[in-house]
């Protein structure tokens, strides 16, 4: 009898446990809009946290910003030139100087649609100046369809500015 009652008791406590949030969760504010996953057949809209479209600045000058202070906090304006093919978790747009920039979303806490390449955007977030590391770069190449070739040469990491966005505003084509 006394081992039925604490099986009993053991069973209900890890049920009780087991249904509880982890304390250190993070919470992410989204916008309350269902976030894409994959292609849309409308791409324009707002994604992440809801952001207006004024003091939005070029990519030449949050360049000089970050390249004097090592980070730019903001919003800045561009078109989207490639997007993480399986799932829309991150994009590249071109800097003023050609050369491209990583966009992730704040703690993974939305996507835009794979198909919105091309669309002009505006972003507000963070721009740092990073290294990023082979792992990752690899990572990154994975999700862009990169063949094993492509992949494995990527060998040494990469000093780039990258930006973490906190929302995005995805514009209709001109």
């Amino acid at each position: 009898m006394k081992k039925s009652i604490l099986l009993s008791v053991l069973i209900l406590a890890m049920l009780s446990f087991s249904c509880q949030k982890p304390s250190e969760s993070v919470k992410v504010e989204t916008t309350t809009k269902a976030e894409p996953v994959g292609e849309v057949e409308v791409v324009p809209g707002g994604y992440g946290a809801d952001l207006a479209e004024n003091s939005v600045i070029g990519t030449a000058e949050m360049v000089t910003v970050v390249e004097a202070s090592g980070i730019f906090t903001g919003k800045i304006s561009g078109e989207i030139k490639e997007v993480c093919t399986k799932k829309g978790c991150w994009f590249t747009m071109d800097l003023a100087n050609g050369e491209p920039m990583r966009v992730t979303f704040k703690d993974y806490g939305f996507f835009i649609p794979t198909n919105s390449q091309g669309f002009p955007i505006i972003l507000e977030g963070v721009a740092t100046l990073t290294e990023t590391d082979v792992e990752t770069l690899k990572h990154f190449a994975e999700d862009q369809g990169k063949s094993k070739e492509e992949v494995d040469a990527i060998t040494a990491p990469k000093r780039e500015i990258t930006f973490e966005a906190t929302g995005v505003l995805i514009k209709d084509k001109a």
